[in-house]
């Protein structure tokens, strides 16, 4: 079966038949969103027999008259292939639709999409076959309930190829990363100094064992250090050891904003289909940033195992926040997944530092007049 899809393939026959998973209102009325309550764990769909799930699109919001911050950081997307237990896709659902820190903006890429309202509509267009069957489930860890709207469009086969891998997704977080003290070091040094020759203590985007490719991952940065010195954030550099190689692995390269293609410490916001800046950060590079490298041309492949590292600044010097989706294809079984982190250890951690309550008291607490 060819799956390979273009505008010159367009014309060709194609087998199965197109079907649709969706929350329109089963009344015939217009309540076409499933009410998700805090707490509640659901599955939205279980498809049965054979397929691909070929478009994704999802919206929400509070149902109540109330904005919640952060709530794509609160909801959790899970993805279930062939009976499995345990899920093959993981992650709080914003950073699933390729941003971080429980936002959104409007962007696009080739497989990833968010679009108005300020990227309110989550699009994927990434395949996802199963032989047997596919569950979509989604946890809320928000405040309020919510209504919770999505299109989940596949094609039924009477029989998947059994070339087809099954498609992952797996968010981390390292809150800060473990890097060195910036108190009585030159900036030079802190930025540029010491020697990485083994890529332990590297950031850790995706550690995967089995046969499959790696097909890229969104990457987000919460720039921490409190400074008026030279600040860049992205001076470290990928690592994608392969089969287990040693260091240095034939994937090395040379600087974050190479790895995800662009140059000389990007701050201008762009969005290609295969790489892109959503949010390039504040002045110094301070505050937050989202950017993403999907390997939709060029996937890394690996027979038995493949470890996706990045440094958190030259030589791991750097303690920021950050956070990362990866995507890939593998056979199964996957590696388990590690335990994600519950909503107190996902929400991003705020722009401006609050004020001691404790003092504030002291200094406010007294009579006037």
């Amino acid at each position: 079966m060819d799956v390979h899809q273009s505008l010159l393939s367009l014309s060709q026959a194609r087998p199965g038949k197109r079907k649709r998973e969706s929350s329109y209102d089963r009344s015939g009325g217009n309540k076409d969103f499933f009410t998700i309550k805090p707490g509640d764990v659901t599955d939205i769909c279980h498809i049965k027999g054979a397929g691909a799930i070929t478009h994704i699109w999802m919206t929400m919001a509070p149902d109540a008259p109330v904005e919640e911050a952060f709530l794509p950081r609160k909801i959790v997307i899970r993805m279930f292939w062939d009976g499995e237990t345990e899920p093959s896709v993981e992650a709080p659902i914003g950073d699933f639709f390729g941003m971080g820190h429980g936002i959104t903006r409007n962007y696009t890429s080739a497989a990833l999409m968010m679009s108005p309202e300020d990227g309110k509509a989550f699009n994927s267009f990434f395949r996802m076959p199963y032989a047997i069957d596919a569950r979509i489930q989604i946890e809320s860890e928000a405040d309020h309930p919510i209504k919770f709207y999505f299109y989940v469009d596949y094609e039924a086969y009477d029989k998947l190829p059994d070339n087809e891998l099954r498609f992952h997704a797996q968010w981390n977080r390292e809150n800060p990363t473990d890097g060195i003290p910036d108190a009585g070091v030159d900036n030079a040094f802190f930025e540029f100094g010491g020697k990485n020759t083994t890529g332990d203590g590297n950031y850790v985007i995706l550690e995967a064992e089995g046969q499959g490719h790696y097909i890229g991952c969104n990457f987000n940065v919460h720039n921490l250090r409190d400074t008026s010195e030279w600040n860049w954030y992205g001076e470290g550099d990928d690592m994608i050891f392969i089969d287990g190689e040693p260091w240095p692995p034939t994937l090395h390269g040379t600087g974050m904003e190479d790895y995800f293609n662009t140059a000389w410490c990007p701050q201008q916001e762009v969005c290609t289909p295969y790489h892109g800046i959503i949010l390039g950060g504040g002045p110094n590079w301070s505050g937050k940033i989202s950017t993403y490298r999907y390997h939709i041309l060029d996937p890394i492949m690996f027979d038995k195992s493949i470890k996706v590292t990045i440094e958190h600044g030259h030589n791991n010097h750097r303690s920021d926040d950050v956070s990362s989706t990866a995507y890939w294809y593998q056979q199964e079984p996957h590696r388990p997944f590690k335990a994600l982190p519950k909503i107190d250890k996902r929400l991003p951690v705020p722009d401006t530092k609050p004020f001691n309550p404790d003092s504030l008291a002291k200094i406010f607490g007294h009579s006037n007049p």
